[in-house]
């Protein structure tokens, strides 16, 4: 535990004093964010606030984990190494969507076709390193079986079709996060919540784990020692980074924070065998992601049917519908954050129920 709890620590400390640093050095620069014009009017005050600030949650998050490998006097695993693939990968690809964005001063950075390419190099290259680089076991990364809160038997993969349901995870959890950003504090507020989720999950598989004692109900999970380090860690990066984006935000986290920090939660899902409760855990970018389905489907089909377009929410994603009804923002990111805490919690119930259940 004391690795785990150095590496949170130092990640603690340096989005702290990162994080307003690199707001001053934006504004010095002029990097500040766009604002389209058909958001809600509340967020035109925004316009020019520093964005990119994923910036130092992923280098916080990064450093307090070699820091706390340092303390260790260990290496680095390579469960830990292919999380941090898909952090700083998919950090990258959204650092190249601010930038645009900033760059063009207007609210368009990479287009739709550039984004997924990016999004799909990075995902397909941790999913074919996730099944390969056995241990001395002969255990990997991942598991070409699906699984819920383990394997389970009857659902597995070919390393072709693992590689498409590794890119579905990763670009779905990805643009979750991105499209649950948008409010000051929403997104770095509920990642902290997943990912403080998963670092309990790792911890609870590393004491139950198959190659400690293979016990009823034991963990055949590549790792979990080292996923709880880099998940805590990032947790305590999101927390760092929260002191200066809580309304009135003073940096914004940005597509480099939201498609980083979404890629590794799917990250910790599929290497944690927990893919399926990924829908529970991360259930508000399982919202997010539908409301923006479900308006644009709704739109479309009613625009053929009847020549006139309808729309299930005011606005989509389902955050700017609360707030164009009236919600305070401070209102909605609260009650947001409490809905991610309990499904966390629900999350947690669950697997430890089914741990009881081989127990």
């Amino acid at each position: 535990m004391k690795a785990i709890l150095f590496g949170g620590v130092v990640s603690l400390v340096l989005s702290l004093a990162l994080t307003p640093l690199l707001a001053r050095f934006f504004v010095r620069k002029g990097l500040g964010q766009p604002i389209h014009d058909d958001m809600p009017t509340e967020h035109q005050v925004k316009q020019g606030t520093p964005t990119m600030g994923g910036t130092a949650v992923i280098a916080a998050a990064v450093l307090g984990y070699l820091a706390a490998h340092l303390f260790a006097g260990t290496l680095p695993s390579a469960s830990g190494m292919l999380v941090l693939l898909l952090l700083v990968g998919l950090g990258v690809v959204g650092f190249l969507d601010d930038f645009l964005k900033i760059s063009r001063e207007r609210n368009l950075g990479l287009r739709g076709r550039a984004k997924l390419i990016g999004q799909t190099f990075v995902a397909v290259v941790f999913a074919i390193l996730a099944i390969r680089l056995p241990d001395a076991h002969g255990l990997t990364p991942a598991s070409t079986f699906v699984s819920f809160m383990r394997d389970l038997p009857g659902l597995q993969l070919g390393a072709v079709v693992f590689v498409v349901w590794a890119l579905f995870m990763v670009s779905a959890t990805s643009n979750g996060v991105n499209l649950t950003d948008g409010l000051d504090g929403l997104a770095a507020g509920t990642c902290t919540l997943v990912f403080a989720g998963y670092t309990i999950v790792c911890v609870w598989q590393f004491n139950q784990a198959c190659a400690s004692a293979s016990l009823p109900g034991c963990y055949q999970v590549r790792d979990p020692y080292d996923l709880a380090v880099i998940a805590f860690a990032l947790a305590a990066a999101c927390g760092g980074f929260l002191w200066w984006n809580c309304n009135p935000a003073r940096i914004f986290i940005g597509d480099t924070g939201s498609l980083g920090l979404g890629g590794a939660i799917a990250g910790l899902a599929i290497m944690t065998r927990t893919e399926l409760l990924l829908i529970v855990i991360g259930g508000l970018y399982v919202a997010a992601n539908a409301s923006v389905i479900l308006q644009r489907g709704y739109f479309k089909l009613t625009r053929r049917l009847t020549g006139t377009p309808r729309r299930i929410f005011r606005m989509s994603p389902i955050q700017f519908h609360y707030q164009l009804k009236g919600w305070p923002e401070i209102t909605i990111v609260i009650r947001f954050w409490i809905v991610c805490g309990i499904l966390v919690a629900l999350g947690l119930g669950m697997f430890y129920a089914e741990w009881l259940t081989h127990s």
